[in-house]
């Protein structure tokens, strides 16, 4: 039997510059996963707070004396050796210039730039955190009546208006209006900014120019990424296969649950949030929490590593 992994529990820091850049190490020869890029930090020793193991670590590896600000996630991370809790915190401000004393290289990166920067999985869903939006709207199907189809576009329109930035256009496939109300939506609102997914439909997405959200039976059956990288692909996930073969096929996130009990899905067995939390620790790829999700439940969905969360009750406008 093979011994149990060592739990550790790491802290790490965004530090960010006038010019909104963000601060990243490089780890070093005589490290695990050498080479690759990392947010700045270190292992929490015994009886230290986060944020005084953090202010230690920023000392040692950067020469500064750092004020620890806010908190943004916890990520959980399997790795072959070790279960990393990776807990990551703002830096409000700090006095000194920050430097390698490690031996590290150091570099300040635009946020839209750090994605080109190989990193170690536990890093990976904070970039997704200081980049991309906490909650993912999941439209309902509008009903089968004119009426009532242009209440369901006056509420996409208030969601927009509200601020929602991630947005998935769910009609079935049998609605008589499908294609004509997923036009009219992406067409009227697409100035105002979202980023618009289609339901299931790799063609119609692919015609509009917008992104796809795979149901969990496409990630399984698609052999590559079914649309250029500057389309977003999405996955709905509910096991730990659907979630490595959506990152297989390098969807840009997924959706994982039900975490909770949910009416719409009555027979589903909840994940809860350790099942949650177990899974995501599998894989890299930035996640939402799905099934009973709330605005209220984003900072649970962080503290258990997910992205943020989606819902169609829960987000959308009544």
């Amino acid at each position: 039997m093979p011994p149990p992994k060592r739990s550790i529990h790491v802290v790490a820091a965004v530090i960010t510059d006038a010019r909104g850049r963000v601060l990243l190490n490089r780890r070093t020869e005589n490290r695990d996963m050498a080479g690759l890029w990392e947010f700045p930090g270190g292992k929490r020793e015994p009886g230290e707070t986060s944020e005084q193991a953090l202010v230690r670590e920023l000392r040692e590896e950067l020469g500064i004396e750092a004020d620890i600000g806010d908190w943004l996630m916890d990520v959980p991370q399997h790795y072959p050796d070790k279960h990393l809790t990776l807990e990551v915190r703002h830096v409000r401000s700090w006095k000194g210039s920050p430097r390698g004393r490690e031996g590290q290289a150091i570099t300040w990166v635009a946020q839209d730039k750090l994605g080109r920067y190989s990193m170690p999985p536990a890093d990976l869903p904070v970039v997704a955190a200081l980049r991309q939006p906490d909650q993912y709207l999941i439209t309902p199907a509008p009903a089968d009546d004119d009426a009532l189809a242009a209440q369901w576009q006056q509420r996409l329109q208030q969601a927009v208006a509200a601020g929602h930035q991630r947005i998935q256009l769910r009609l079935p496939p049998q609605h008589p209006q499908r294609q004509l109300l997923i036009e009219s939506a992406i067409g009227s609102l697409r100035r105002a900014g979202p980023q618009w997914l289609v339901n299931r439909d790799i063609e119609l997405a692919a015609a509009l120019g917008v992104g796809v959200h795979l149901g969990s039976e496409q990630v399984l059956a698609l052999a590559e990424r079914p649309l250029p990288a500057d389309q977003l692909v999405a996955a709905s996930c509910h096991d730990l296969a659907q979630l490595q073969a959506a990152q297989r096929l390098g969807c840009d996130f997924a959706v994982l649950g039900p975490v909770q009990a949910t009416a719409s899905h009555p027979g589903a067995t909840p994940l809860g949030w350790e099942g949650f939390a177990a899974l995501r620790a599998q894989v890299s790829l930035p996640i939402y929490a799905l099934g009973g999700m709330e605005p209220h439940h984003v900072a649970d969905a962080r503290r258990h590593g997910a992205q943020g969360i989606a819902a169609i009750r829960g987000l959308w406008p009544t």
